[in-house]
């Protein structure tokens, strides 16, 4: 399937508003740990390691991927910070 350089500007877009989200839904997790219902901390850790490499393959280009980058870059935040508050 090729999609014109328009659909794929706008692909790129809701991609990214739907990875912001997923990591964003991790704040409740945040919550729930702080309030002292600890939740498995192995998942958050992963999501971290994954969004920091993708994070470095978007910036760590010649030509930045910056989609890429700022999607991914939530889950770096958010996932550490479920990791540790999971402890």
């Amino acid at each position: 399937m090729n999609l014109s350089p328009k659909a794929f500007h706008y692909l790129g877009v809701v991609a990214t508003i739907a990875s912001l989200g997923m990591y964003v839904s991790y704040i409740p997790q945040i919550i729930d740990n702080l309030h002292g219902f600890k939740t498995n901390p192995t998942q958050p850790l992963a999501a971290a390691i994954n969004c920091s490499l993708w994070v470095c393959y978007g910036l760590l280009q010649p030509k930045k991927d910056w989609p890429i980058a700022i999607a991914n870059s939530p889950g770096v935040l958010f996932g550490l910070i479920a990791f540790f508050t999971a402890l």
